[in-house]
């Protein structure tokens, strides 16, 4: 079925993303989201092949979330598709199937033994519970997945809904979360190749990254 959004996306009212880049700034994120903290750049070529691996599996990730961007910016200008459909369905899919097991394999290998080592070099926040940059991957990764399950139910229920203002009102909904899911996860992969690959290049030792 297709149809076209006859009512202006709340995302659409944001500046455009090309004004935001030359400002530095996003909408979504602190103005410094993407400026890490003092400390020593790491090339991926010094780091373990364990850490480089990681970064490698986020080259096809960021491949997908700028179609599934793309997706979003086509449905909101040309309407809903068959087409665009499926690429959203494939997006979502991604997302259950890669980039789940993805953030598994780094909570049950690196970020265990990297939270470890940041507390114990006071790496963290303060308060009763220390939270360090482990914990904020961890959640950003919990996020993620809340996103993509809102999105899929959005879209799931708005084909169900008789009335067209409201199917429109439910699809604008998913639509607008998925423009926070783009950025969510821009700016979770950057984080973990510019500040938790190279903690754990600092941290951790050769063998013990041979381990995972």
């Amino acid at each position: 079925m297709e149809f076209v959004l006859k009512r202006m996306d709340p995302v659409q009212r944001q500046p455009e993303r090309g004004s935001l880049e030359q400002d530095g700034m996003s909408p979504m994120d602190p103005p410094d989201a993407y400026a890490p903290p003092n400390m020593e750049p790491v090339a991926v070529a010094d780091m373990h092949p364990y850490l480089q691996q990681m970064v490698i599996e986020h080259q096809p990730f960021l491949l997908e979330v700028e179609r599934f961007e793309n997706t979003i910016l086509a449905i909101q200008k040309c309407g809903y598709t068959k087409e665009a459909d499926g690429q959203l369905k494939h997006f979502l899919n991604f997302i259950d199937e890669e980039f789940i097991a993805h953030n598994r394999r780094e909570e049950a290998t690196l970020f265990p033994l990297l939270k470890k080592r940041l507390l114990a070099t006071a790496e963290h926040g303060g308060g009763k519970t220390p939270i360090t940059p482990v914990d904020l991957m961890q959640d950003e990764h919990t996020k993620a997945v809340q996103l993509a399950a809102v999105i899929l139910n959005f879209l799931g229920l708005a084909f169900r809904i008789p009335d067209e203002k409201v199917r429109l009102i439910v699809l604008d909904a998913a639509l607008e979360q998925g423009r926070f899911l783009v950025e969510l996860l821009r700016l979770h992969m950057f984080r973990e190749d510019n500040l938790i690959f190279p903690l754990a290049h600092q941290l951790i030792t050769a063998t013990e990254l041979e381990q995972m």
